[in-house]
């Protein structure tokens, strides 16, 4: 067993969670979760959740360690599940396996665990160590915790402009704004989140592929999302064209439901979502979310357009931006980066708390959350 040191237990929490991050857009609607197993200061287990969400991360360490688990410490980035699925719980595999102390980031809010994990390793009489590296767990997670916390998912919102805001030439040519190494790292953000959402407007115009097109990271692209509440996307578009080889959904409205576009578009193998429209008759952003949620996804990156970006920042939706800024200017005759907020007063502007920025080549990377 290893002794209970915080620094040691902070250096393997450190990597159960990196490998957790393996999981990210991959295992919806379950938590990405990373697990080790230490014996006298040595790993002998680890593990991660699997594609879809099974199996488990700690069973996958366990089935690693084998007998070394007995007498070993698991850490692992989420309460230990309780309820029966394809396999047994994760706690009662833990007990079995005679683990002698458990280290765990965060406590699982899903009702059916929601401390009941811990409390039956406890039972066990095995000794529990609560919240080592916690926020990060919960950062990590923010989107599963969101979609059981909220009933809705966790929102990304991706910027790619100019030093003055700008996205598109006057004439509508944005190729390319940002460099290769810029273009690199937002495909790696779509292949670590469950979906990618754009407004019809952008999606008629840039006609993008919305897919994850990396070396070795082909097999990640994130289900595509269209929110289209006017019925504008044609079924010859390329998006839905290609419904049959990457999932591709639309949320549009429930009025638009009767008269024979749905019906096309699901001929053609996308999935619609029907939401109630607001007052303009686009869908309700709100309920769009939530719906989302409802059939699993946890974390979405929006990359586009202006409207659907301003839309979603006026109604407080967004929970983290990621902004591409390229050392260039357009002019005010160039394509906003974001729409009309209707701002009148200076203070009354969403306001953001940078996390990081990062050089990419010529270009830099803001992370932002929202303000307190």
């Amino acid at each position: 067993m290893t002794a209970a040191d915080p620094a040691l237990d902070r250096r393997f929490m450190a990597l159960a969670l990196a490998l957790a991050g393996r999981g990210l857009g991959n295992v919806w609607p379950n938590p990405a979760v990373g697990c080790v197993l230490v014996q006298d200061g040595h790993i002998v287990g680890r593990g991660w959740t699997q594609p879809g969400g099974r199996p488990h991360a700690e069973t996958e360490a366990l089935a690693r360690a084998g007998d070394g688990a007995q007498g070993a410490t698991c850490y692992t980035t989420l309460e230990p599940c309780v309820h029966h699925g394809e396999t047994g719980p994760c706690a009662d595999a833990l007990v079995k396996a005679g683990i002698a102390r458990a280290v765990v980031a965060t406590e699982d809010p899903d009702p059916r665990v929601a401390g009941r994990g811990n409390a039956m390793l406890e039972a066990a009489g095995i000794e529990v160590a609560r919240g080592c590296m916690e926020a990060e767990a919960r950062a990590l997670n923010a989107g599963f915790l969101s979609r059981v916390e909220k009933g809705r998912l966790h929102v990304t919102l991706k910027l790619a402009s100019t030093l003055d805001g700008r996205i598109g030439t006057h004439t509508g040519d944005s190729r390319w704004i940002t460099g290769p190494l810029a273009r690199a790292r937002g495909h790696l953000m779509r292949a670590q989140h469950d979906a990618v959402v754009v407004g019809a407007a952008s999606a008629v115009a840039d006609d993008p592929a919305l897919t994850c097109r990396l070396p070795g990271l082909d097999g990640r692209s994130p289900v595509r999302v269209v929110i289209d509440g006017s019925a504008r996307l044609p079924a010859s578009h390329a998006v839905i064209a290609g419904a049959g080889e990457q999932a591709t959904w639309i949320v549009s409205t429930e009025a638009l439901g009767g008269d024979g576009r749905h019906a096309a578009w699901r001929e053609a193998g996308v999935e619609i979502v029907e939401v109630a429209a607001q007052a303009d008759g686009r869908p309700a952003l709100k309920a769009a979310l939530e719906a989302l949620a409802g059939r699993g996804l946890t974390r979405v990156l929006v990359e586009g357009g202006g409207r659907l970006a301003a839309a979603l920042l006026c109604a407080g939706l967004v929970d983290r931006i990621e902004w591409f800024r390229a050392p260039g200017a357009i002019g005010g005759d160039g394509v906003p980066a974001l729409a009309a907020l209707g701002v009148d007063r200076a203070d009354d502007m969403p306001r953001f708390h940078r996390v990081s920025s990062a050089a990419l080549g010529e270009d830099v990377l803001d992370t932002l959350v929202p303000a307190d």
